[in-house]
């Protein structure tokens, strides 16, 4: 995972390791590493502010004679990607699901995002987890457009052994939401998980619609699932779903076959929002709850 970019991370550590580090001399190496990074699915806005971070942290560090120029340069460059990376808000989903179970009422997860990118896979996967944990789950498809989608949705419920609420295709997409949560609360199920038809973020009349199911289930949480393979189109969709419908979070999928690694950080740093989970298989059990400080370590190493 993320091959290319703890390359580029390398060659820069390394790089300015034997570099005085004066803001002249630093230059050309980071302009050089912006470019790689870009290369690497950083969107360019995150790039620049990694490298301006960079100089201004490393011009005119003196080094003495006997201590580790590599840590002093590694330890400001995990300083940077964890600023990137860490959000205000960050997320205790079981936690957040716990209190609403002393309240007896249900929580309630808004899933949205692109066709292709594994959302009802990944609505399946968090179901899992949740049931694992100990809480009871309801699957509402309210992707009632395209062909197959309820049966897809319907497979994964049987698979799992969780119970799934449905119209025909067709039917108001924000009525199967509605239902699903009414089901929940009728039957003290705990957590509810809508299913939302994928929509690319630049119809406007499919994202209007969205927006009026996130009005009629006023969901705890809506989740974006991005496909990390699409490099910087994901952080178009993030910013793009953000701004129309509003996220909490987002679950990066398909990180297991993603070689560069940069949607991770550009997605955080545009939406403002923590990466909850990321897709690491084609299994159930398959989905890692994502922590920024792993992240950073791993692509540092």
């Amino acid at each position: 995972m993320f091959e290319k970019l703890k390359s580029g991370l390398k060659g820069l550590v390394n790089k300015v390791t034997t570099t005085e580090l004066k803001s002249e001399n630093l230059r050309p190496i980071l302009s050089e590493f912006k470019i790689s990074l870009a290369e690497n699915d950083v969107a360019l806005p995150v790039a620049e502010r990694i490298c301006d971070e960079m100089e201004k942290r490393l011009d005119g560090v003196q080094v003495k004679r006997l201590e580790d120029r590599k840590g002093i340069v590694e330890k400001n460059l995990r300083e940077v990607l964890l600023e990137i990376m860490l959000t205000n808000n960050r997320i205790d989903l079981l936690k957040a699901v716990e209190e609403k179970r002393k309240k007896s009422e249900p929580f309630v997860i808004a899933f949205v995002g692109i066709n292709g990118t594994g959302k009802t896979t990944t609505v399946a996967k968090v179901a899992r987890f949740l049931n694992k944990k100990g809480f009871s789950v309801v699957l509402g498809c309210s992707d009632t457009y395209r062909a197959g989608s309820i049966e897809q949705l319907e497979e994964h419920s049987k698979r799992l052994g969780i119970r799934m609420v449905k119209h025909k295709y067709g039917a108001d997409p924000a009525a199967v939401a509605y239902d699903t949560i009414e089901h929940a609360k009728a039957h003290a199920i705990n957590v509810v998980l809508i299913d939302t038809a994928g929509r690319m973020q630049t119809n406007q009349n499919l994202m209007n619609e969205l927006a009026k199911v996130k009005r009629v289930v006023n969901p705890d949480l809506t989740i974006l699932t991005v496909d990390s393979l699409t490099g910087n189109d994901a952080v178009m969709q993030a910013e793009e779903f953000h701004k129309s419908v509003g996220v909490d979070a987002t679950i990066l999928t398909k990180v297991d076959a993603d070689i560069k690694g940069g949607s991770a950080l550009s997605v955080t740093y545009v939406t403002k929002k923590p990466i909850l989970f990321i897709g690491v298989g084609q299994r159930y059990d398959d989905l890692e709850e994502f922590v920024p400080e792993k992240f950073v370590q791993m692509i540092l190493r």
